[in-house]
């Protein structure tokens, strides 16, 4: 997969750079972008996410499904809106969009925003 370019980011990669990078990552799966869109304006529980995939006919693992979320998560996108205790084992997470647009302000600098 890093045949053609590097892996590491450069040493003095600009901190948009690296955001932008994490959102890429989270993001070059097709099964990741049916969850975003799944959980829409709304929350849903994992349990409800991996019905709908697997409904629609997504080949996935309940294993499979806590990796994609925890990367979601982890970019930033998604996050646990409340925990359901169900009474036995671990409580339900509640899945819900933590953004709906990624916006990258060119002009903006380290000092702040650059004014019109």
């Amino acid at each position: 997969m890093c045949e053609d370019i590097p892996c590491k980011p450069p040493d003095n990669a600009h901190p948009k750079w690296l955001q932008l990078r994490n959102f890429v990552r989270a993001l070059r799966f097709p099964t990741r972008w049916l969850i975003i869109k799944y959980i829409g304006n709304g929350s849903r529980s994992t349990k409800e996410i991996y019905d709908y995939l697997t409904k629609i006919g997504e080949q996935l693992t309940k294993s499979g499904l806590y990796y994609h979320l925890s990367e979601l998560k982890n970019a930033g996108i998604i996050e646990v809106a409340e925990y359901i205790d169900e009474g036995g084992g671990a409580p339900e997470k509640i899945w819900k969009l933590k953004i709906k647009k990624i916006v990258i302000d060119l002009l903006e600098t380290e000092e702040g925003f650059v004014s019109d």
